[in-house]
């Protein structure tokens, strides 16, 4: 079902640009120099400090404890988002939760990570500024102690360090100045320390790479974290859970993409019904190699990973989360596990949370015109057969 909020048609018109939006999706820019730790940390809403990461977007996602305990209530109310198949139980192996604005992806993002009840967990982030950084090919990790989260500090796990020094020197970078430029981690980390003040994260960003690549990372990383586990006693979805930050289409003419005309409500059914045909596909059933290869050559081209073809803000996140949920699996003996589709929504599909007067805003707008599209997916280990 297509809902169109109130909220929705109010802004039917409105058609000013997202700076943010145009950034992320732009081709590559001219050559320059990184920006500097210091010019991230001052475009901050909350900085970095010393060994404690701040918070970059405090326009969107909750700043304050006060703010999140109130997102967290109304994501739970009505109109839930449109349902794709019956949730599995709680303590799953990994999910895939949108990063867009709290008051647009709320719904979707609570009932997504509320699956999530292992205390570690591994975020798998979009890297929407590697351009800018030159970054490619390698896994980016932080350096930090903990993040900070509106209701209070999250500590990085120890597990990090583990997989750092199991990992070959060419497969990852560890800095702040690219984590702390990016908010596709933050959106998802702060739901799940509400939810379990005492979790605990590996935050990881991965940038452009060929399909090739991201299976060699995913590889060596799920490799390495399956020994974590067996020398920890640790169960996949008890113990650790894995979680895949992405958004779906972004659609519109200022993010270069509006295959199905400039907007409109037929435009919209289309480019919903073929986000929907994305969950339903390579994202149901066995999570395997080739179910994310084919979400990559959807995502890219594939001799090209810097051209889009369709425009989900997850085309390097979700593939390499995949083959590393698989990769994991495999390395610990257990079956493939299943992907199952839970949720799906749109940033004008339903009514916006009512949060504005807490504080809490839009980064971009939301019309016929300008939309994103926000998946909920649950990774389960399959049952064992009944004997």
């Amino acid at each position: 079902m297509i809902r169109l909020g109130v909220s929705a048609l109010g802004l039917l018109l409105s058609l000013p640009a997202s700076l943010a939006a145009q950034a992320a999706l732009a081709p590559p820019g001219p050559a320059g120099p990184p920006p500097t730790l210091a010019e991230v940390r001052a475009a901050m809403g909350i900085p970095s400090r010393g060994d404690l990461r701040g918070q970059l977007d405090t326009v969107g996602f909750a700043s304050t404890a006060g703010q999140m305990a109130r997102v967290w209530e109304l994501a739970g109310s009505p109109p839930a988002p449109d349902a794709l198949g019956t949730p599995p139980p709680p303590g799953v192996a990994g999910v895939i939760a949108p990063h867009d604005d709290y008051l647009y992806a709320g719904r979707v993002a609570r009932q997504a990570l509320s699956l999530v009840t292992a205390r570690t967990v591994v975020l798998v982030g979009v890297f929407h500024k590697y351009r800018r950084f030159g970054e490619r090919e390698r896994l980016v990790f932080d350096p930090y102690r903990a993040w900070r989260a509106p209701d209070g500090e999250i500590a990085v796990s120890a597990l990090r360090e583990e997989l750092l020094a199991a990992l070959p020197p060419g497969a990852f970078v560890q800095d702040a100045a690219m984590h702390d430029a990016e908010h596709s981690l933050e959106a998802l980390a702060y739901w799940l320390r509400h939810q379990r003040p005492d979790l605990e994260i590996v935050p990881i960003l991965v940038p452009a790479a060929s399909f090739p690549q991201l299976e060699t990372l995913a590889a060596e990383l799920g490799g390495a974290l399956a020994a974590a586990m067996e020398r920890r006693g640790w169960r996949l979805g008890r113990d650790i859970a894995i979680a895949i930050s992405a958004d779906a289409v972004h659609y519109g003419d200022d993010f270069g993409h509006s295959p199905f005309g400039p907007g409109g409500i037929e435009t919209y059914r289309q480019a919903v019904d073929r986000d929907l045909a994305l969950l339903r596909g390579p994202l149901t059933g066995p999570v395997t190699a080739t179910a994310a290869r084919e979400l990559f050559a959807e995502f890219v081209v594939p001799d090209d990973p810097d051209r889009y073809r369709l425009t989900w803000c997850g085309r390097f996140s979700i593939p390499l989360g995949m083959l590393l949920l698989a990769e994991t699996a495999r390395a610990l003996g257990l079956p493939p596990l299943e992907s199952r589709p839970l949720a799906y929504a749109t940033s004008v599909g339903q009514p916006e949370l009512p949060v504005r007067d807490l504080g809490l805003g839009a980064t971009a707008p939301a019309n016929l015109f300008h939309f994103v599209g926000q998946p909920g997916v649950a990774f389960v280990v399959p049952a064992a057969p009944q004997m």
